[in-house]
């Protein structure tokens, strides 16, 4: 993987607040190669061993709730280009038309596999196909929606430099993330207006400081946190 040129960036995306981060990336292209070579082979080594209990996770969803078993919207990853996540169905049908795209920690339309799926975060283990891909990386912004991605400052374009994450520092930190939500009235507004910008000041810093390494590190950590450890 490595980046494009930076005249062949989309427009929105070539400006002066991008290029530092640009600038710092252009010049780890080996961590790049294989920031990508572990993607596609961890992909595939995972999708081996997840591939029973993934079918069985889709039984269950199933019977608990009717539904398709997997929840596809639309996300953005590098460049501005739009795909269709793999997630495993965790609120009831067409959740996202009748609530806010960003859950909170009470959302009533979470169904009960899926508050277990949640809370273990199993509901992302179809996202191994993401990964593949190469739409997705184990280590990168999450992606967000679109209508989100609109709203961007010119300095978060930069997150756009690199494929969107099943996990990142910002979803280390922001772990209790729908708790946080749940007195909100406005929760789209409070959602852009402050949980985002924190999100992406750890964001801009991983692009900053990038390396295949640290990368290593935020995955282990991202276990750590997922047994219920409190993050320093």
């Amino acid at each position: 993987m490595l980046l494009k040129k930076w005249e062949d960036l989309p427009s929105y995306m070539k400006c002066e607040e991008v290029r530092p981060y640009y600038d710092s990336l252009k010049n780890k292209k080996v961590s790049l190669i294989l920031k990508r070579a572990m993607d596609l082979v961890g992909g595939i080594i995972l999708l081996i061993i997840l591939a029973i209990p993934m079918a069985i996770i889709a039984v269950l969803i199933k019977l608990d709730s009717e539904g398709p078993v997997f929840y596809r919207q639309e996300r953005i990853t590098t460049y501005g280009k739009r795909f269709k996540i793999h997630k495993f169905r965790t609120m009831v049908s067409n959740a996202d038309k009748i609530g806010s795209t960003v859950t909170v920690g009470n959302d009533s339309r979470i169904t009960k596999i899926g508050a277990k799926l949640r809370g273990c975060r199993l509901d992302e283990l179809p996202q191994v196909l993401d990964l593949i891909s190469g739409n997705m990386s184990f280590v990168g912004t999450r992606p967000e929606a679109i209508k989100y991605v609109e709203k961007y400052k010119p300095e978060y374009m930069a997150t756009l430099l690199l494929p969107a994450g099943i996990t990142s520092e910002a979803s280390i930190r922001y772990k209790d993330e729908a708790e946080l939500l749940d007195a909100a009235a406005d929760v789209d507004s409070v959602y852009v207006e402050e949980v985002l910008p924190g999100k992406m000041n750890y964001n801009l810093e991983s692009i900053y400081n990038f390396s295949f390494w640290g990368e290593i590190s935020t995955m282990l950590r991202t276990v750590y946190a997922v047994l219920g450890r409190d993050y320093e």
